[in-house]
């Protein structure tokens, strides 16, 4: 468990992140390469990043670089994840490659007393090792991150909605409140579900903190070890798709609106789908199918991109918003995120 302590002047500077942190990106998508839980989240993205990393042949630098820096574990180095990223993919890299050597040396004795890590890692101190670890990084990017840029901002900004909702509703507490099901807000407390072997309180002392959802990340909230460092909470966004029941059938509201079919069309793009995956959930014909993707991008509820051999349709922000109007009107409350 992980216990923020907000203060009166914690709480007027705590704002949240206006897009993706692109190197926890990084880091986050990494976890998700190195397990099967919760693949159905992220099955597309799964399937055609395995596929361009072999094309590019970053296999073998995946496999023998970035996941034994970032093992799905209590700890990996803070510095892979600067701040600065904030701003941007290049500002993250620059910072990191203007990490104190002494800093990276601590950092990489971490690694290696929680989890073990190759001998190299301490060599990451020089910076011709950080550079090529940056080329990398950059490459991975480039393959993993990029393609799925337009589908995380959609995500993301129906994520901020729902966030700037609690947000003129109660204030940074509502905003704080409304973060569930992994956390907790017990003024003046935020409790988080964290990794199952740490137990930590994290007092922020004015700093106020940075709420950065994303994409990739699936269960548990994720912050900096370091607790010296700028205050930022990593947290997931809810995969479960909107606007669908348990069972995955739409919501009356939407299915009056758009027919069953169509419907379910959109709930199942919710979470990124190609038409084959589209025409499974609807039980309809692959021409079929297509023709309902048609008729939802041409409505600018959807938006569809090409790879390889397969076309994957995801939501616009217009889309995200009429799912969560559909879950609204169902009276199943606020929980179901875009």
């Amino acid at each position: 468990m992980l216990r923020v302590h907000f203060g009166e002047l914690d709480l007027a500077r705590t704002r949240l992140g206006t897009a993706s942190d692109p190197l926890w990106d990084i880091a986050i998508s990494l976890h998700r390469l190195q397990t099967r839980q919760g693949r159905w989240a992220h099955a597309e993205w799964y399937r055609t990043t395995r596929g361009r990393l072999r094309e590019k042949g970053l296999e073998g630098a995946v496999r023998s670089v970035l996941l034994p820096l970032y093992p799905r574990a209590a700890y990996f180095p803070d510095f892979l994840t600067p701040s600065q990223s904030v701003d941007g993919l290049d500002a993250g890299l620059d910072a990191l490659l203007a990490t104190p050597p002494g800093r990276v040396r601590a950092e990489a004795a971490i690694l290696d007393r929680v989890v073990g890590a190759p001998p190299w890692v301490p060599g990451l101190a020089e910076l011709p090792a950080r550079r090529e670890l940056v080329r990398v990084l950059r490459a991975y990017h480039d393959a993993a991150i990029a393609p799925y840029e337009e589908l995380m901002h959609a995500r993301v900004e129906a994520e901020r909605a729902a966030r700037h909702r609690g947000l003129m509703d109660g204030g940074v507490e509502g905003m704080l409140a409304g973060l569930g099901p992994s956390m907790r807000w017990e003024r003046p407390v935020l409790h988080v579900d964290y990794h199952p072997t740490v137990d930590r309180d994290l007092r922020l002392d004015g700093r106020g903190m940075l709420l950065v959802p994303s994409y990739f990340l699936l269960q548990r909230p994720i912050t900096f070890a370091d607790p010296e460092l700028p205050p930022v909470l990593v947290y997931p966004l809810h995969h479960e798709p909107p606007g669908a029941d348990a069972d995955g059938s739409p919501d009356a509201p939407l299915t009056a609106l758009l027919g069953r079919a169509r419907a379910v069309a959109l709930c199942a793009v919710a979470a990124g789908a190609t038409t084959g995956e589209i025409a499974r959930a609807a039980g309809v014909s692959a021409s079929s199918a297509s023709r309902h993707a048609t008729a939802l991008r041409d409505a600018g509820f959807i938006t569809s991109q090409r790879h390889g051999a397969t076309v994957l349709h995801t939501l616009t922000p217009v889309g995200a918003s009429v799912l969560r109007a559909s879950v609204r009107k169902s009276g199943r409350g606020d929980r179901t995120s875009a």
